[in-house]
């Protein structure tokens, strides 16, 4: 799989939440693919340890930032053309949880888990758009979950943020079509990072996560990456408005 070449030779990519799990390992691909590499977390030293791990010299740009606020988003964005002069590619990484119900969600941590997912996908979307359109040419690529069609316990607001995800995907994919921009998802089961390991790392858990996989495991972040890698190349040039399910089959049963 390391050997393949998805043509992103030269591309400008943002990774959201790249300091981390998917996203560093994503960035690590995109590097390797002979890509330009810009990564954006909330705490400095998390990026800057991403940085230093990724060793891409002028090709990796890591920028602090929160991507639920404009002001932010807009920082990013300035300094990523400021550094590279385009944007071909922007993945849509960000995602948090925290375990609670809806019915006695308290409505700030609603709130919370709402801006993390779906207003930050939102306003780098809405920015790396306005780009694209003006290049005619852009991918724009957003990480999903199985929770978005399957209600998960104490995954409530998670999974209705992730559905409204894939409503935006279809939508922005058909605002943008006239100007060859493609916009898609990727949606995974449960992949083995830090975010998840509370599930994975308890036995019993795991077991029964696992049940409900017919592929037997739960996904690695490499499961993941190279989807994201296929829907970034001209080789995904004609799918759009798509949410790829990456689960192991969980969704087909």
């Amino acid at each position: 799989m390391n050997n393949l070449s998805y043509g992103l030779d030269g591309k400008v990519a943002i990774v959201t939440g790249g300091s981390r799990g998917i996203g560093l390992d994503l960035a690590k691909n995109l590097l390797a693919q002979g890509a330009k590499v810009v990564i954006c977390g909330r705490k400095q030293e998390g990026l800057n340890a991403a940085a230093a791990a990724l060793d891409g010299d002028d090709r990796v740009l890591a920028v602090p930032a929160h991507v639920a606020k404009e002001a932010e988003v807009d920082r990013l964005f300035d300094q990523t053309l400021e550094r590279f002069g385009r944007v071909d590619v922007l993945v849509n990484n960000v995602g948090m949880n925290l375990i609670t119900g809806v019915v006695d969600a308290d409505p700030s941590l609603f709130n919370k888990i709402v801006e993390s997912n779906l207003t930050g996908t939102w306003l780098c979307s809405r920015k790396a758009a306005q780009l694209m359109r003006e290049q005619k040419a852009g991918k724009i690529v957003s990480i999903t979950s199985i929770a978005a069609r399957r209600a998960a316990p104490l995954m409530g607001i998670y999974g209705i943020a992730k559905a409204a995800i894939e409503m935006m995907t279809k939508t922005l994919a058909q605002e943008l079509a006239p100007f060859n921009v493609q916009v898609n998802a990727v949606a995974p089961c449960m992949v083995r990072t830090g975010f998840s390991q509370p599930f994975w790392s308890n036995d019993d858990l795991l077991k029964e996560i696992v049940r409900t996989i017919p592929l037997g495991r739960i996904a690695e972040t490499t499961d993941v990456v190279h989807p994201v890698l296929f829907l970034c190349s001209e080789g995904a040039g004609f799918i759009t408005g798509q949410t790829l399910m990456v689960d192991g089959g969980a969704s087909a049963v």
